[in-house]
Order: structure tokens, then C-alpha cells, then sequence
């Protein structure tokens, strides 16, 4: 068998592998429960990102950040919790660090948190090793919101 020819059937068969992993039959993505077990919704008005199976969710307001974590929709213990935050907003740049309040890790101040300005956390719970979850703010008609980078 020819060289080229080889190449080509090994190309053609993992495309057909990659169209199977993307098999999404029996369940409709628009339909009302249609989402997979591992996507969560906002609980708080913010964006949730799942990184190793614990969902963190991201509320920023111009006067506060607030990031709720839960581990399969389950609470996580905070006590003992920190994160620091990276704004990158254009060429400026904002750090804040957030403690345990209530049921998230909250910071006040003054933050820049327009459309487009990504957000970097570095999360730490008490007795695991440091997590980095990453945003990107979008702007809502109604009120601002994040989307987690794809």
C-alpha cells in the first residue's frame, strides 16, 4: 500500500471517531433539561465554569466580585478558602483578593468590570491544591454577566 494512501484511510477513520464522540442522540440541547449532567446553571446571576467537576460561579458588580463554589450542586465548605482575582481590562490591570463571606468568597471595592475584560481566578480550598478558573465579562441589556471562555 502506497504511502499516501495509508495516510488518507488513517485521516478518513479518526474522522469518523471524532463524528461518534459527538453522537448527541436521545437528547435535544434546546429543550428544557436537554444539557448534559456536567453543565450547571447560574445560581446567583453570574456564569458558572466546571473545573474538575467543582463549579465556581462568578458575580462581578462595579463595587464587588462574589465566587460561589459547589461541588455537584452541594455547597463547598469555605472556611479556610481564599481567591485571587486578575481583571485585565484593555492595558489596565486589576488584582483583588476575596475572602470567605457567608456562602462565597467575596471582595468590595471598585472594580472595572466592562464588557470584554477577562478575568483570571486563582482559587484556593482548604486542603486542595490551587485551581485557576478563567471569564470573560459580557455586557446583558439588564445587568452584566460573564461567560466562561470555551
Amino acid at each position: 500500500m502506497k504511502l499516501s494512501m495509508f495516510v488518507a484511510a488513517t485521516a478518513l477513520g479518526m474522522c469518523g471517531a471524532a463524528f461518534a464522540a459527538n453522537d448527541h442522540k436521545g437528547h435535544d440541547h434546546e429543550a428544557k433539561g436537554g444539557a448534559h449532567a456536567h453543565e450547571a446553571t447560574a445560581q446567583h446571576g453570574g456564569v458558572v465554569s466546571i473545573v474538575k467537576d467543582v463549579s465556581y460561579e462568578l458575580v462581578a458588580r462595579p463595587d464587588g466580585l462574589a465566587l460561589f463554589v459547589s461541588d455537584h450542586g452541594k455547597a463547598s465548605d469555605l472556611s479556610g478558602a481564599a481567591a485571587k482575582l486578575t481583571l485585565l481590562s484593555g492595558s489596565t490591570k486589576q488584582e483583588a483578593t476575596l475572602t470567605p463571606n457567608g456562602d462565597a468568597l467575596q471582595a468590595k471595592g471598585t472594580f472595572s468590570v466592562g464588557p470584554g475584560t477577562k478575568v483570571v481566578a486563582q482559587v484556593t480550598l482548604k486542603g486542595q491544591p490551587s485551581q485557576a478558573v478563567r471569564f470573560t465579562l459580557k455586557w446583558r441589556p439588564a445587568a452584566l454577566c460573564l461567560h466562561v471562555n470555551d
